[in-house]
């Protein structure tokens, strides 16, 4: 009888949390301040959303009663009200650190996640901290949080005797939905008591399905409301200061204008016109030595905000847009100077129909870019670097099932003139089971390019696995041709392979005497050269992440190539390989919690190849101290020693007649790599943030000695070559910067930088002393900045007129 009692009383707690919560709103013409007390008569007559669950870490636990949260919800013509109220026993305890937007630090949460069209595809989500800050995204379960996207809206938060309260105002004009009379919306409600780490939800969620967008409740009671016109022009006038020891100190005056503009109730144009990314965050330039490029992340605001849609298929890396020349270098050629690709002006149109279907199009223009390149032998003259160009994507994205998509995805960039031009077209699909318990999804590509001469290329891959539940799993397999091409507007590394892939792990879904979480995980992948089957990856490698009682993290992980490989990309010749010796590596994470005013992170790491004298060892230490809820320094420190590393250095000729060089030389080298960063912030309020972000980096490859390449693969002593290929690679950035959010939308920037690098082929060991001789170099430039940009809604400049 006892069992069964038990039996049901889980079943009827299973069905309650399973079914959609439905909160009804109602409409109002009283006007509300929006000052964080919740004292209009309004409030008291709204219904309320309350009994919240815990979605971490004890997933379907109920909030305790002196923990209660309770939301109310009205809305009138114009906007959407919401009043929250977290009750706490202990307020003196709220965690409160003032961060700047987008950044929740250390500080308890409150949010709202709205889905207008209530499909389970996408969540507009606003939230406030108990600092009084505000940060705002877009999520899908497919790409997760985008906190690029920033919206208008405003909000108090309030801490009182009996916790903390949030007022919250979102203009129709941040949110998407359709004209129709009678609204139905997707909502959730969410809250992080950060000094426990418990988050909690008003619609359950539960962790053991792979889906978080579909598992909102409803919001009903909205009614005769219009999608409101949404035009807002951001114009902005800044002014640069650049100076250094080379060049004459130079002011410039800036002006422009970005303009979103709504096209209808789902559909929204982003225009730049003069573009200015001058305060973006600085690049990490590395000592590269490998094959391929070094990948940077964008920083700049329009190619980073809501890129959803963009982002199908992988196809976009938008630093191809006003970055690197498609023009390469000849051995034999240089650069006058560094060549400066500037952007002319970009556009994109985004948004989903009440259908599921999503379009997206973005294109952009570059100026010609001309500059003088030497023929270092003939010493003739080119003067064409880049032509003007066009950037384009189109994507098509269906979403069917709430759960599921198919898109069909082009990229095209079109160069003015005999310049090369570049075509990619997909087919994406990403289909799961309506359950959300499995999973299969993959694509096919195609690639064009028009150069010197045509060539065609495929990549396609395809994936399947479990999504729910403690085990998962997952399989795949992916083919790439040898003239497959996407780097025109993608980046692409590998091509001329196959490989099989698949993986296995373990989590705990709720907390345990020791850990509150807990996942396993077993990874393996084989890549094979498609021409002639030679193995060019074996990886196996096993890892666990925990968080316990005490939410300290601690993780670790083995890493092991068991097999010889065949490297086709580091000889830099075509059908030319260099054998790769077995290896097995390690590391370990440990970072306490974050909660306590010191925190430290550690990551030692190690790698033993089966080759005399062949390991790398290294580790990163990163303590972090917050002052006050005003004041925080976080440092960090990495070390990397690579013994007797084998890589490319050179090409020459046998014979001195030859047009082609048929010697490939590698060295045996040491690589040491140090970087020091050094951020922190000082936050007068939660609209007013001193921000410093500080770089030094340095790595250098000292060779012992030179190694010839074989036919065979095997490297051999090459006594012959005695050029000095040694690689010295320093750098240095400062940023200091004020910014104020002096109205809602608009922002005064203030930046102070300065930067230097510096390429050597002799190395000075002294670590002082080649810091010193950076920050004296010659080449230390600095830059002070000023941004005024301004946010004007034309609904509300019509309200006023």
């Amino acid at each position: 009888m006892k069992n069964s009692f038990l039996f049901c009383f889980l079943a009827l707690s299973f069905i309650g949390y399973s079914q959609k919560k439905v909160l009804h709103t109602k409409f109002i013409s009283d006007k509300i301040t929006i000052d964080g007390n919740l004292d209009e008569a309004t409030w008291q007559s709204a219904a309320i959303a309350t009994d919240f669950i815990m979605f971490e870490p004890d997933n379907g636990k109920k909030i305790p009663d002196n923990k209660r949260t309770e939301v109310r919800i009205v809305y009138d013509n114009d906007a959407l009200y919401i009043g929250a109220t977290m009750y706490d026993e202990n307020p003196d305890k709220i965690l409160r650190e003032i961060t700047q937007r987008d950044n929740f630090g250390t500080t308890d949460l409150f949010g709202v996640f709205i889905n207008g069209f209530n499909d389970g595809q996408q969540d507009f989500q606003f939230f406030v901290n108990a600092a009084d800050g505000q940060a705002d995204c877009i999520t899908t379960d497919t790409n997760g949080e985008d906190y690029s996207w920033d919206a208008v809206w405003n909000s108090k938060a309030v801490i009182t005797k009996k916790g903390w309260i949030v007022e919250m105002r979102i203009p129709y004009a941040a949110l998407r939905f359709s004209g129709e009379k009678k609204q139905t919306w997707g909502l959730n409600f969410f809250r992080e008591i950060r000094r426990d780490r418990h988050k909690y939800t008003w619609n359950f969620i539960d962790s053991k399905l792979g889906t978080f967008t579909q598992q909102t409740g409803i919001l009903e009671g909205i009614e005769n409301i219009k999608p409101p016109t949404r035009l807002f022009l951001l114009p902005y006038s800044s002014f640069y200061v650049n100076a250094n020891s080379q060049e004459k100190t130079i002011g410039t005056l800036k002006g422009g204008l970005d303009l979103k503009y709504g096209i209808n109730d789902a559909f929204t144009l982003d225009m730049i016109l003069v573009p200015d990314f001058g305060q973006t965050k600085f690049d990490d330039k590395i000592l590269n030595l490998g094959p391929f490029e070094q990948q940077f992340n964008e920083n700049r605001p329009f190619f980073t905000e809501g890129t959803d849609l963009f982002s199908k298929g992988n196809l976009l890396y938008s630093r191809r847009i006003g970055g690197t020349p498609s023009y390469k270098l000849n051995k034999n050629e240089s650069f006058a100077e560094a060549p400066n690709i500037s952007l002319i002006n970009a556009f994109k149109i985004s948004g989903r129909t009440k259908d599921g279907l999503g379009i997206g199009i973005l294109n952009a223009v570059t100026k010609n870019t001309p500059t003088t390149i030497f023929n270092n032998e003939s010493r003739a003259l080119r003067t064409e670097l880049e032509p003007l160009a066009n950037y384009s994507v189109l994507v098509l994205d269906q979403r069917f099932r709430k759960n599921s998509s198919v898109a069909f995805v082009n990229t095209n960039v079109t160069r003015n003139g005999h310049f090369r031009d570049g075509n990619v077209t997909a087919l994406v699909w990403d289909l799961n089971t309506k359950k959300n318990t499995y999973n299969i999804s993959g694509d096919f590509k195609y690639s064009y390019i028009n150069d010197t001469e045509e060539k065609t290329g495929i990549n396609s891959q395809l994936n399947f696995s479990e999504t729910s539940g403690k085990f998962r799993y997952g399989l795949g397999a992916d083919i790439t041709t040898k003239n497959f091409d996407n780097n025109d507007l993608g980046i692409n590394f590998e091509t001329n392979y196959y490989s099989i892939y698949g993986n296995s792990s373990y989590r705990i879904l709720n907390p345990t005497k020791y850990f509150n979480t807990f996942n396993a995980r077993i990874n393996m992948y084989s890549q094979f050269q498609k021409e002639t089957g030679k193995v060019q990856s074996s990886n196996i490698s096993f890892q666990i992440n925990s968080n316990n009682k005490k939410n300290h993290y601690f993780g670790m992980g083995i890493d092991a190539n068991p097999l010889e490989t065949f490297d086709y990309y580091e000889p830099r010749s075509a059908d030319r390989f260099v054998i790769k010796p077995t290896k097995i590596g390690g590391f370990v994470y440990l970072s306490s919690n974050y909660n306590n005013p010191f925190a430290i992170n550690f990551n030692p790491s190690f790698a033993i190849f089966d080759e005399t004298g062949r390991n790398s060892y290294g580790f990163s230490l990163g303590p972090r101290y917050r002052f006050s809820d005003k004041l925080s320094l976080n440092y960090n420190f990495n070390f990397l020693r690579q013994n007797n590393n084998k890589g490319y250095v050179d090409s020459v000729n046998d014979d001195m007649n030859a047009t082609t060089p048929n010697t490939i030389v590698f060295a045996n080298r040491n690589v040491i790599t140090y970087s020091n960063t050094l951020s922190g912030k000082y936050s007068l309020n939660s609209q007013m943030t001193f921000n410093l972000s500080i770089r030094q980096y340095w790595s250098y490859a000292e060779n012992k000695n030179a190694l010839s390449l074989q036919q065979n693969g095997r490297l051999a002593n090459f006594m012959a070559y005695t050029s000095n290929k040694n690689s010295s690679f320093h750098s240095w950035n400062t940023d200091l910067s004020y910014s104020w959010w002096f109205a809602p939308g608009s922002q005064v920037s203030v930046l102070y930088r300065n930067n230097a690098a510096a390429f050597e082929r002799n190395i000075n060991k002294e670590f002082g002393e080649n810091v010193t001789n950076l920050l004296n170099n010659e080449a230390l430039s600095h830059v002070f900045s000023i941004s005024i940009r301004y946010f004007i809604d034309y609904n509300e400049v019509k309200n006023k007129f």
